[in-house]
């Protein structure tokens, strides 16, 4: 990167991604890494599925994030009953008072937004999932034959209960595939809950500060595509999603493990996310530690065990790990 510009824009990012943290540490306690990755995907326009047993404050999070990013933020409560519609918006028929004539008018749902929470996104049936996946996909909405552009940024951040799966509806595959990250968050340590038990239960609220503007994230979006990448940086990533497909893995373990490997998209949301890791650190260009750090999220959702891994006692994290080392 040899633009003065750009050297700039990783130094003011930089500072305000400490301004970021020290803002929404006054509301979320702990959680920095699932912060630190939500906040990379973010960077590269990509979108977030976080999974976490009730009470881990996922939604306290999401809310935190919009207000400090001064961003517009929508919440949908996914519902078995909830429409496609009720994400979209919907055409009503209006009467001009005066000539008596009647047309049809488009009311936005509340995907039109900037940060979108779909709260417990595995709870709606597949036809409105499907809604929102495509405009996840596509930056845009289609009713009734007219294509609306959804406003910039555009960020959904989708959540899910992992442990109640009765009456729930699992996000396909190749859905699972348009969140660049699965992101788990675990219970805090004891001195964190210590911490979130004493600031939650005083009559305070903390009031948070606008740090980062939206024209600003747009800026530092587009800094993030100009930002180069070494070869050996980028074929180590293509090589790591690789293995994970059976068959073109070195270990026989993981072909034994896996049904269905990670796809081409995973080796570009490794190197997007490398990228706008060296970012935040003030870093110039990524490296294959970056790459690393990140394989976790990125690949979570895309392997599909099998029953052989089942029978092992195997998660998806453990097959990862393996193929780290």
């Amino acid at each position: 990167m040899t633009d003065n510009t750009d050297i700039e824009l990783l130094k003011k990012l930089d500072e305000l991604r400490s301004q970021f943290f020290n803002e929404i540490g006054k509301s979320i306690i702990g959680q920095h890494h699932a912060l630190d990755h939500i906040l990379i995907a973010l960077l590269c326009k990509g979108h977030t599925l976080i999974v976490g047993v009730p009470g881990l404050a996922k939604t306290l999070m999401i809310k935190s994030l919009a207000d400090i990013l001064d961003l517009n933020f929508k919440r949908i409560q996914f519902t078995p009953d909830l429409m496609p519609s009720d994400i979209t918006g919907t055409e009503v028929i209006e009467e001009d008072q005066s000539t008596g004539k009647r047309s049809f008018r488009f009311f936005k749902g509340p995907i039109f937004g900037n940060i979108i929470l779909a709260d417990e996104i595995n709870r709606t049936p597949p036809k409105t999932q499907a809604a929102l996946l495509e405009s996840m996909q596509e930056n845009k909405v289609t009713a009734s034959g007219n294509t609306y552009n959804l406003e910039e940024p555009f960020f959904v951040l989708a959540t899910q209960n992992p442990i109640e799966q009765e009456g729930t509806y699992p996000l396909p595959e190749a859905q699972l595939d348009r969140f660049m990250f699965n992101i788990l968050i675990d219970y805090p340590s004891q001195e964190d809950e210590v911490l979130i038990v004493k600031s939650s239960t005083t009559g305070e609220t903390p009031e948070l500060k606008k740090v980062i503007s939206k024209d600003e994230i747009i800026t530092f979006q587009k800094l993030i595509r100009r930002i180069p990448v070494a070869d050996n940086v980028i074929e180590y990533a293509v090589n790591l999603v690789a293995s994970t497909r059976p068959g073109k893995s070195s270990k026989d373990s993981i072909n034994k493990w896996i049904d269905w490997g990670a796809g081409p998209r995973a080796s570009q949301c490794m190197i997007m996310g490398a990228k706008a890791r060296a970012a935040l650190d003030g870093r110039p260009t990524p490296n294959i530690d970056d790459v690393r750090a990140l394989a976790l999220p990125v690949l979570r959702h895309r392997i599909l065990p099998n029953f052989n891994a089942e029978a092992e006692g195997m998660q998806v994290d453990d097959i990862i790990t393996q193929l780290l080392e």
